[in-house]
């Protein structure tokens, strides 16, 4: 069993700094020495575009819904391999999961899983000794979930602090940092949360190695290790996940067969992807070239396939569609019955417009920005055969935008969806694999493995 030293940061509500404390302990472990493994609970992909700048590693998420539990500590082993520790940044409130599912997909439950010691990061600035009793709540409401100690928040001055630690003593749970009020980072937001790293690089390394100065000045590191290094072996005897796939998934050695050229789509207005997709594209024996819609005016030489995940195609739909050759580029592509995977924001670059902005034209459907918010896990079941999946497939997504895409006639749904009444959603269309849902392919390795194979034959 694996005795990766690990910690779980965690908070009683959204808002309360954990993405700050998180990404700032990831700096300042990193300044260090420390080789740190960056997790985030959830399916959010903004954070860990930070925790990458933060530790000079690729962040990774771990959720307990999309990739089932038996998946969380095996992805988790495969993250942190050959790092020294390894800091998991939570979701919403500690104990807040899946809506209707009880713990499932929870910061609480993901601690569990990996048995990690949780560190909850508490917004003081508008109390003090009720800070005890709230502390206490979340210490004791699981007693399988350890909270190891606190970190207070936006603190306002020496007598605020000496209230709050004179409560927490009395509560014994240890003050393991505290951050005054007026010393917070400033990370900008808008409609779907922080902007992405990508959108922001320059200003995102300063304000990320602020974050990390913030931290060490005012948490104690040295306490905070040794509770990382108190967890133990991660539970269960996992090993850690990998993409490659079990010998009797290889009809033929890969190496004997050339590998498709798959072109992922990545830049500023498509940043929204899970490491593994790439990694498992890769095991399957692709050749993974990332482009950027923005700027190149060419798929990559040789593109046998497409895959255009998530992003904020709403925010750079001039820009897009101005990139006339690109667009009529993944049309002809698509048109030939390549295959095409794509996700969400992906979904509305392949549509004949955004917003009035014309887009590829490869889907008889125009997009357009709402005021309502789409947000929520959702299990899905493949409609019918497509590029990803044989009919009945049976996976779970997550959808998270703001827009709505009117369809034309034609194209067959992707998915059968549970939300909680049941819709058809996305698109089919010879190669093409069109749909709001966010998926995480390493809980069904086959996708990858039917795309590759697809982009060979096709």
């Amino acid at each position: 069993m694996s005795s990766v030293p690990r910690l779980v940061i965690a908070a009683p509500s959204s808002g309360s700094g954990k993405t700050t404390v998180a990404t700032g302990l990831m700096a300042a472990f990193a300044a260090r020495g420390l080789a740190v493994s960056a997790h985030k609970v959830g399916p959010d992909y903004i954070d860990p575009g930070y925790h990458a700048l933060a530790t000079g590693r690729v962040g990774r998420n771990l959720d307990a819904y999309l990739c089932g539990p038996e998946l969380v500590a095996p992805l988790f082993l495969h993250g942190a391999s050959g790092c020294d520790l390894a800091v998991v940044e939570g979701v919403m409130g500690l104990y807040d999961g899946a809506a209707g599912e009880g713990e499932l997909a929870s910061t609480a439950h993901v601690a569990k899983l990996l048995r990690a010691p949780v560190v909850l990061v508490v917004d003081a600035s508008s109390q003090s000794r009720s800070v005890a009793a709230l502390v206490h709540g979340f210490a004791s409401w699981d007693p399988e979930v350890r909270v190891g100690g606190v970190i207070l928040n936006k603190v306002g001055s020496d007598r605020h602090e000496e209230l709050l630690r004179d409560a927490l003593d009395a509560a014994g749970v240890p003050v393991l940092g505290v951050l005054r009020r007026a010393a917070q980072v400033d990370t900008p937001s808008r409609h779907l949360g922080l902007v992405p790293v990508a959108e922001r690089h320059s200003a995102a390394v300063e304000a990320v190695a602020a974050m990390g100065e913030q931290v060490a000045r005012g948490c104690d590191l040295a306490a905070l290790e040794a509770l990382a290094r108190g967890a133990g072996p991660v539970p269960g005897g996992s090993a850690p996940w990998t993409p490659e796939p079990m010998p009797t998934h290889r009809p033929t050695r890969l190496a004997e067969r050339p590998g498709p050229v798959v072109a992922v789509a990545g830049g500023e207005a498509f940043t929204f992807s899970y490491a593994e997709h790439t990694e498992l594209l890769t095991a399957a024996g692709a050749e993974v070239v990332t482009f950027d819609p923005l700027r190149d005016e060419q798929l990559p030489d040789g593109t046998a396939g497409l895959v255009i995940g998530g992003g904020f195609p709403e925010v750079y739909a001039a820009e897009l569609s101005a990139n006339e050759p690109l667009r009529k580029a993944v049309a002809a592509l698509a048109e030939r019955g390549a295959p095409v995977a794509a996700e969400c924001a992906g979904l509305l670059y392949l549509c004949r417009e955004l917003d009035g902005k014309p887009m590829c034209g490869v889907l008889d459907a125009t997009a357009r920005m709402s005021e309502r918010l789409t947000l929520g896990y959702r299990d899905a079941v493949a409609v019918g055969d497509s590029v990803l999946a044989v009919a009945g497939t049976r996976m779970r997504g997550h959808e998270f935008h703001r827009t709505l895409v009117e369809p034309g006639a034609g194209p067959a749904p992707a998915w059968g969806v549970r939300t909680p009444v049941r819709r058809v959603e996305g698109f089919v269309q010879q190669g093409v694999h069109a749909s709001y849902l966010h998926t995480h392919w390493a809980s069904e390795p086959g996708v990858a493995r039917r795309f590759v194979e697809r982009c060979r034959t096709s």
